[in-house]
């Protein structure tokens, strides 16, 4: 038996690395009769369902004691954690979602099986404070955790592997899947993990009963992240064929505006200085700096200039500037081959699948986020290019979606108790003349304001103006998104505020209420969200944001009740991407739609199924 002794807080701990059989089965011995352990990991890497991908060690770990059994070494050693696997009632795991598809995919224990014996402690910390550190947050890693919470000189055991790595010619990169098994930094790393794990789970327990944290929102998080590992494991179809003729026409298009870009003197669409000095001679005016001092060139700048919505749809305010649209589409082709291309290429596994990372508390409002191999999210919504190379599962399967309806209006509608919009969501007979596809918030507000002559050019003014209350945007960032002028959009705000009164009242209500409590705002379902004091106008923005988050969640978990889990690919944005038999879509679409309705303070929460074709892209345009 290799043993490793530690300082943890004044207190020596320990960390036994089993050799032998009479090791493991003192190791055995030891875990039959717990009720609670912490668990962890050690593998080659974050691309579980790569090609040659390893479970190296499996650590389990109590307040002093940790075992690391050395899994890679298989027969009695894998038998030996398989066993403390299956019996033990209840786990601590920090970021459980990884762990457990890690142990689904390379140990006798399963997804299923792991779930429900699971408290994460990354969603324990993330409901007490979201923030990262550079926002003024503790972050929601386990060392910072452990720093904070249990020993302020918690070694930083990640960086002394690097270190060891560095020293042995390896990087972070490939130090994990390279190491020696036996080496003691390695294994007293592996060892700390679960001990601090254990530990900080009673600290974060205490913090939860002092901040009042509710025991059901944390067990609907954890079922939520049970539901994204499921969508993780089973991951998205990729047609190869398309992607291997797909890659020479996005670099055929970067080229092309590359080349038009350098016919305005920009010999490299990625210098920031070399397009604002052309743009300048142009007799563009650009105003807006980097935090260096550098003339701001990115795209919230360029799409504006381009006469570009953040669709990329044309907004119709002004002669689109050529250079500013070809280096914006020679950036967008070269970031879609090694964003999404060659992604896809390079880290299907056997089954010619993906499985981009879902991650269910990425923003600190606790909305989700894909990252991995395909983080769908950036996609703009008018995009079949890189969508038409996700299929469904099957040849016979059907690619189908359902998104709420102006989810973000009706959160707003109700939290803010604003009457005339609720009257306008709560109308089940709308004029089918002035919205011949059914209701529209946005048309409404504008004939509100400007009477039944109101036209499609005053519906994206209100449109710019109701955002901007739901997202804090200022006068001039409205006036960018929408391409009107300020002095337009000034009047639009104005009018806005006089048509719903509410919402001003709240936002100045809920900022009060957030002040008394420390700069913090609490959600209807209970989420802590802090604010930044100098940004207080953002707690209309979180509470919306968060809210709609949560109706989301609770249509997944009405999803799963009905048996749907088994065709849902992605939650992405206020929208469920589906696969289902095309016989069975229509039926099994109708079904989605009733998971998704609900009511929010007397407001209708509303949802619409769209079936497509064999591709994702089917859905925006593409053929197939």
């Amino acid at each position: 038996m290799i043993t490793y002794r530690h300082d943890v807080n004044g207190e020596i701990i320990t960390v036994y690395v089993p050799e032998t059989d009479a090791d493991l089965r003192e190791f055995m011995h030891w875990a039959r009769n717990k009720p609670e352990l912490a668990l962890d990991t050690e593998t080659t890497g974050l691309n579980i369902y790569a090609d040659g991908y390893r479970l190296r060690t499996v650590q389990f770990g109590t307040a002093r004691e940790a075992w690391v059994i050395h899994y890679e070494l298989r027969g009695r050693f894998k038998e030996a954690a398989d066993y403390v696997l299956k019996r033990c009632p209840r786990f601590y795991i920090h970021n459980a979602m990884f762990d457990w598809l890690v142990l689904d995919a390379y140990s006798e224990e399963t997804l299923e099986s792991l779930a429900p014996r699971t408290v994460d402690t990354k969603i324990k910390a993330i409901l007490i404070d979201p923030r990262a550190p550079e926002e003024g947050g503790i972050g929601t890693a386990l060392k910072p955790l452990s720093a904070y919470y249990i020993d302020p000189s918690a070694p930083d055991t990640q960086g002394d592997l690097t270190a060891v790595f560095n020293s042995m010619g390896l990087t972070k990169e490939n130090g994990f899947a390279r190491i020696d098994l036996r080496h003691p930094t390695y294994n007293l790393y592996a060892g700390l993990d679960v001990i601090y794990t254990f530990r900080l789970n009673t600290c974060l327990d205490a913090e939860h009963v002092r901040l009042g944290v509710r025991p059901a929102l944390l067990a609907y998080e954890h079922e939520i992240a049970f539901m994204c590992a499921y969508m993780q494991r089973a991951g998205l179809v990729v047609d190869l064929d398309y992607v291997d003729e797909l890659r020479p026409v996005l670099r055929q298009e970067e080229e092309k505006f590359a080349a038009l870009a350098a016919a305005w003197g920009v010999s490299s669409v990625n210098s920031g200085a070399q397009v604002a000095e052309a743009l300048q001679a142009m007799g563009e005016t650009l105003t807006e700096r980097t935090k260096k001092g550098a003339l701001k060139v990115d795209k919230d700048v360029l799409l504006p200039l381009a006469d570009l919505d953040r669709d990329w749809e044309r907004i119709g305010a002004r002669d689109p500037n050529p250079l500013a649209e070809a280096v914006l589409r020679a950036k967008r082709a070269g970031k879609w081959v090694t964003s999404y291309v060659d992604k896809f290429a390079d880290n299907h596994d056997a089954a010619g699948r993906i499985h981009p990372t879902l991650n269910p508390l990425q923003a600190r409002t606790g909305r989700m986020s894909i990252s991995g191999d395909f983080a769908a999210q950036t996609l703009p919504g008018s995009d079949w290019m890189i969508r038409r190379a996700i299929v469904a599962d099957e040849p016979s399967h059907i690619i189908g979606r359902i998104d709420f309806q102006a989810i973000e209006m009706r959160v707003l509608a109700a939290l803010a108790d604003v009457r005339r919009m609720k009257a306008g969501f709560c109308d089940p007979n709308p004029d089918p003349s002035v919205y011949p596809e059914g209701f529209d918030i946005h048309m409404y507000t504008a004939r509100l304001i400007k009477g039944p002559g109101a036209t499609k050019a005053h519906r994206k003014l209100f449109k710019g103006a109701g955002f901007g209350k739901v997202y804090g945007g200022g006068i001039k960032t409205i006036a960018k998104q929408t391409g009107a002028s300020e002095a337009e959009i000034s009047r639009a705000v104005a009018e806005y505020d006089r048509a719903f009164p509410e919402i001003k009242r709240a936002s100045s209500k809920w900022q009060r209420e957030a002040r008394a409590r420390g700069c913090v705002t609490v959600t209807p379902t209970g989420r802590i969200l802090p604010l930044d004091r100098h940004r207080m106008y953002a707690v209309v923005n979180y509470k919306c944001q968060s809210t709609a988050r949560d109706v989301l969640g609770q249509a997944m978990i009405n999803m799963r009740d009905a048996d749907l889990l088994q065709f849902m690919k992605l939650p992405i944005h206020d929208e469920i991407v589906f696969s289902a038999p095309k016989a069975d879509a229509k039926d099994i679409a109708h079904e989605f739609e009733k998971c998704m309705r609900m009511d929010l303070f007397g407001v209708p929460i509303t949802a619409d199924a769209d079936l497509g074709g064999y591709s994702w892209g089917s859905l925006y345009g593409a053929k197939v």
